[in-house]
């Protein structure tokens, strides 16, 4: 109901406000800031390369000619309005939910799941663990991604709690009807696997049950577009139970799940659907499944995946134990490849890098690991062409 989680948002009366504002170090000051943290948390995500990034990276379909084809920066724009509309309603932060929102997906590989699923199975081989993206995510803004003070000094993110929390606690099924944040204060990095754990706060909540909403009518929508579902669309409107003369599109499914979740949830009860939406909302993922996700022509392109990410990184390996021989005959990607190391290797190492030292130069798991961070940042144009730099005489 309207503003019943109000006295359970995430403010200063919030009896863990100072778990959830929490930095690693202060945040530099202007003096003459008018931000709040969980603004300064946006904002600093904004202005990252790997936010811009995602304009270029697949969210369901891989390289669309269609302009209107929903690409992972449109996706993370949708889950952001639908977290505010779901958060302002409930008397939530609407602040923390935009800050997290719209840092939700900032560690997906190019190539959307595919890309994930092949980086993971090179991780799991090269370092021994798995690769995912809400992990990579925390790990970026933690650890990789920098911006410039007001010194000219490159730092890392040092983004709040919540914020971090956030991004690490927001995929994962949605199995039970029912989500409440943990009470525990967890240090993130005991974190194992996805939907290990519910978020800390109820901002974090939403914005992991509108990353569900913002997907399910929208992959329906792009593959309608698409004619992916033109033999199907008869049972989708059985799946939906509406007449064939209703449109179906993503505005009408958001705005049904929205309000039901508004109307039946409580601090009490957790964030949840009716009975009716809750099994609609799986009965769309099941058909989202039959029909779009395991679809041969998404299918496809799986092989070529593949072939693009393993020659990337078998080729930058190569650069631990033979640099010359990569910068010869790769002069230009290797270039770029050093560029960003050096940012954060002792190597040649810039005193405007005040970031982390994150990776050993004696340590061939810590360079492996630096290879899957640069390339889970790529975009899928630019992994492509670092393919077409290597095969290409």
């Amino acid at each position: 109901m309207k503003d019943s989680f109000k006295e359970y948002a995430a403010n200063e009366k919030n009896p863990n406000w100072n778990n959830i504002i929490k930095r690693e170090t202060e945040l530099y000051s202007r003096g003459n800031d008018i931000r709040s943290e969980f603004e300064r948390d946006y904002t600093r995500v904004l202005h990252t390369q790997a936010y811009r990034r995602m304009k270029h990276k697949t969210q369901v379909f891989f390289s669309p000619s269609n302009d209107h084809i929903c690409t992972r920066i449109e996706h993370v724009t949708l889950v952001e309005s639908i977290s505010h509309t779901i958060a302002n309603y409930l008397g939530l932060n609407t602040e923390l939910t935009k800050a997290i929102a719209t840092a939700h997906d900032i560690g997906h590989s190019p190539f959307g799941h595919q890309g994930e699923r092949i980086l993971s199975q090179i991780s799991e081989k090269e370092i021994g663990k798995r690769f995912w993206h809400e992990r990579n995510g925390m790990e970026l803004v933690d650890n990789v991604e920098l911006l410039e003070d007001d010194k000219q000094n490159m730092k890392n993110l040092n983004l709040t709690y919540a914020v971090r929390d956030g991004i690490i606690s927001h995929c994962g099924e949605i199995d039970e009807n029912s989500l409440k944040p943990r009470e525990e204060f967890i240090d993130l990095y005991d974190y194992n696997y996805p939907n290990q754990f519910n978020p800390y706060t109820w901002e974090g909540c939403v914005v992991k049950i509108s990353d569900k909403i913002a997907y399910l009518g929208r992959d329906i929508q792009d593959a309608i577009t698409l004619g992916i579902l033109d033999k199907h669309l008869n049972e989708l409107y059985e799946v939906m139970e509406i007449d064939k003369s209703n449109v179906i599109n993503n505005t009408v499914i958001i705005n049904y799940l929205i309000y039901d979740l508004c109307e039946n949830s409580s601090p009490k009860e957790g964030l949840k659907f009716s009975e009716n939406a809750f099994k609609f909302m799986n009965k769309l993922k099941q058909f989202n499944y039959k029909y779009i996700y395991l679809d041969e022509r998404l299918k496809l392109p799986a092989q070529y995946f593949e072939l693009v990410i393993n020659t990337i990184y078998n080729t930058f390996k190569k650069y631990y134990t033979d640099r010359e021989y990569l910068i010869k005959v790769y002069p230009t990607i290797t270039k770029e490849f050093e560029n960003w190391l050096k940012l954060y290797w002792n190597k040649d190492r810039e005193d405007t890098c005040k970031n982390k030292e994150i990776f050993n130069m004696e340590n061939e798991k810590d360079f492996n690991q630096a290879i899957i961070y640069y390339i889970s940042g790529m975009t899928d144009n630019y992994a492509i062409d670092t393919y077409n730099k290597i095969i290409r005489f």
